[in-house]
C-alpha cells in the first residue's frame, strides 16, 4: 500500500497510507489511514496545490459540508470497508 508523508501545523511529520482517492470538481481527494491495522483512524486530505507547483500539496479537510460530501463519496467507494472518520 502506498504511503504519504504529510507535515501537521505544528511542523511534525506524520506517515499515512492511501486507501483511495477521486476527483470531485476538479479537486483531488486522498482517503487516508494512519494505519494497518482494524483501529485505524481516517482522514480525507484535499489537494490544495496550484497548476505550477511541483508537487501536490494536500491539507486535511475541515470544512463539515464537504468533509460529509466527500466521505459519502469514498463510502459508495469502499462500500465493503468500515472507516470512522
Amino acid at each position: 500500500m502506498e504511503k504519504i508523508r504529510f507535515q501537521l501545523a505544528d511542523g511534525t511529520v506524520e506517515e499515512f497510507f492511501i486507501e483511495e482517492q477521486t476527483r470531485i470538481g476538479g479537486v483531488s481527494y486522498l482517503l487516508v489511514s494512519d494505519s494497518m491495522e482494524d483501529e485505524a483512524s481516517a482522514y480525507i486530505l484535499k489537494d490544495v496545490s496550484k497548476d505550477t507547483d511541483p508537487e501536490a500539496c494536500y491539507e486535511m479537510l475541515e470544512d463539515e459540508d464537504e468533509l460529509q460530501a466527500v466521505y459519502k463519496v469514498f463510502e459508495q467507494m469502499l462500500e465493503d470497508v468500515d472507516f470512522e472518520m
